[in-house]
């Protein structure tokens, strides 16, 4: 195998392209059936094969710097720079990112989970290149759903007025291309891009407008003509018009007409965009079919492509969308948003259901933010259904157009907590933090998916306000659920298990360890009293009064950053009482960034244990309360 040879960029080189082709079908074959064990993106990765291969082929990593929007289709990019033999690793603890990651390889010159953000780093590279006088190319490449994302198009508007040299891969695939199209498109491609046709077209503007009395009417009437007829064959005239010079749409797996095309972008001496047309899934049937299910997989079997799922209770994110279809049910004004998420927020179902009350913005959560402010300011129920990760790029949507007008938008915030292979560019552990110190905002979460239906309709009983609830990337516990939804009062807390001689405060999925934690103290004759703290914002402050007054020590756990977190609030709350003297541990997320692995495995190093509570409860209690 061919593949087999290929340790660094340098050895594409030698290779003739025929060869490359080889190597573009052993790639593929190499990820599914890496894949079907690790699981992972496979589809995006299948349809940039012959893409990568060629920027590796042509260009010269890491001196030329190479930036992947998102990062999630860098594996055939890992595969050519030496990690080809990490693959079996793939998204493990300790293993090879799913992900570009800096650390990793210095061919990965840019790292990012969040989509969009690819051109504004590459305007930055270029911008530092010219200022230190260096001559190496940036090479940004950037999906077609991405751009409906606002920061790539303020990078666009950037880019196209300081005209520096850069090159913009747009990886499009969702539009077809048809034959004659692509042939003209190649021809207009070849011509605009060729440097004596650019300085031919620029002497005759000049001549001509050089003509007395008549030259700069003619020039303006030659102008329009030009623009008309750009407007009518070349499908990039929008990104021509920002400043761009516009390259195909070339077939993405067409190695000799992806090479060629990319050789005439490296000519042109300022931004230009190559606009690709690939298929997600290429050359795996089941990904081509359904390229959506295939985008992030688990792991499956090649020849049928099953996917293997463990047999067990529904995720919240199923038990989210089948209750939101039930209340919708009930109440017409409820509509739901999504940032491009509509499978992976559970809301497919929900779509098929009601389908003129579901909007899916794209990739553009300060747009879906601000959109559901003015749907509420309409009197409709909109829910905002989206992951912990992605909210955080609606901050300031948050802060300014909901909470300050105090809105009744409702947040459905999905994979709160640990997230497991995705690692730490998705790591939902911050928005108890961010959400809790904005005024006007209540913060609930669930000990179970049954607690999650009743939160639901209470989110939707709400009218005060902004209103949020958390629920973790993971299956339910397996409780009974109610067939009736009941609102819970606003600010409760639930005692789970009594005991007098300290407390545990914890919320969601920490719950069971609590309780785990509780039985093993109870063998040492000390009876802790485990606490559901189901609303993070506002607490029960008249629980947190009984506590102070039984003088109990008080532990708090959180799967959310420590700082700024739930334990953070409890401290809040006595020091704004002036209650002093209490003994409490705060427990959560410490202030590093968790890498990817299992959730099992992240709950473990960051100390999410019984041993660990155990001890810290140990630590807690008085000697006197302790059985000798």
């Amino acid at each position: 195998m061919l593949l087999d040879h290929i340790h660094q960029p340098e050895d594409l080189k030698r290779l003739t392209v025929e060869q490359l082709e080889q190597v573009a079908a052993e790639t593929r074959h190499f990820l599914v059936e890496k894949l079907s064990v690790t699981g992972g993106h496979l589809a995006p990765n299948l349809g940039v094969v012959e893409l990568t291969i060629a920027m590796h082929y042509l260009f010269d990593s890491p001196k030329d710097k190479f930036i992947f929007d998102v990062g999630h289709q860098s594996y055939v990019h890992k595969i050519l720079t030496g990690r080809k033999d990490k693959f079996d690793t793939l998204r493990k603890y300790k293993g090879l990112c799913g992900f570009v990651k800096r650390s990793e390889s210095e061919h990965d010159v840019w790292e990012a989970g969040h989509s969009s953000t690819s051109l504004s780093a590459a305007m930055g590279m270029a911008v530092a290149r010219d200022l230190k006088g260096e001559t190496n190319r940036i090479i940004a490449m950037i999906g077609d759903g991405a751009l409906t994302g606002g920061m790539a198009l303020e990078a666009i508007n950037h880019i196209g007025h300081e005209k520096r040299k850069l090159m913009v891969i747009l990886n499009d695939n969702e539009m077809s291309i048809a034959p004659n199209v692509g042939a003209l498109s190649h021809y207009l491609a070849r011509i605009r891009s060729d440097r004596h046709y650019v300085k031919a077209k620029e002497e005759f503007e000049h001549l001509i407008k050089k003509i007395p009395a008549i030259g700069g009417t003619l020039a303006k009437t030659a102008e329009r003509v030009k623009d008309s007829f750009k407007y009518l064959v070349v499908p990039g005239v929008w990104f021509e018009e920002l400043g761009f010079t516009y390259l195909g749409p070339v077939d993405g797996h067409n190695l000799p007409l992806l090479l060629e095309t990319m050789k005439q972008a490296d000519k042109v001496n300022g931004p230009v965009l190559v606009h690709v047309i690939t298929t997600k899934g290429k050359g795996y049937s089941p990904a081509e079919s359904d390229s959506h299910k295939w985008h992030g997989i688990s792991p499956y079997k090649i020849e049928s492509g099953q996917v293997l799922k463990t047999v067990g209770p529904p995720m919240y994110t199923e038990v989210f969308g089948s209750t939101l279809i039930e209340l919708a049910k009930q109440d017409e004004r409820i509509v739901a948003i999504t940032p491009a998420m509509p499978g992976g927020s559970g809301l497919l179902g929900f779509a098929k259901a009601f389908p003129s009350r579901v909007f899916d913005v794209g990739i553009a959560e300060q747009h879906a933010a601000t959109f559901s402010a003015g749907l509420a300011e309409e009197g409709l129920k909109p829910v905002f259904a989206v992951y912990s990760t992605f909210l955080q790029r609606a901050y300031d949507q948050v802060v300014h157009d909901i909470c300050r007008a105090n809105l009744n938008v409702v947040f459905a915030i999905d994979r709160a907590g640990f997230v497991g292979p995705d690692g730490e560019t998705h790591q939902g552990v911050y928005d108890i933090a961010y959400l809790r110190s904005i005024p006007n905002m209540v913060l609930m979460m669930p000990k179970d998916e049954n607690e999650m239906r009743h939160m639901m309709k209470t989110a939707f009983e709400y009218n005060e306000g902004p209103i949020a609830y958390r629920y973790p990337r993971e299956n339910g516990l397996g409780v009974p659920i109610d067939e009736t939804l009941q609102p819970i009062p606003i600010g409760t807390w639930e005692v789970l298990r009594p005991g007098s001689d300290a407390a545990i405060l914890a919320v969601g999925p920490m719950i069971p360890l609590a309780l785990e934690a509780a039985e093993v103290m109870s063998k040492e004759g000390v009876q802790v009293r485990v606490v559901n703290a189901r609303f993070i914002k506002p607490m029960d402050e008249a629980m947190l009064l009984q506590l102070a007054k039984e003088d109990i020590p008080i532990l708090t756990l959180e799967e959310g950053a420590e700082l700024g977190g739930f334990g953070s609030g409890v401290l809040e709350h006595y020091s704004q009482q002036n209650v002093y003297g209490l003994r409490i541990k705060i427990i959560g997320v410490p202030d590093y960034f968790v890498e990817h692995g299992s959730v099992k495995e992240q709950r473990k190093e960051v100390g999410f244990t019984a041993e660990r509570l155990v001890s810290e409860l140990q630590a807690l209690v008085p000697r006197r309360r302790q059985r000798a």
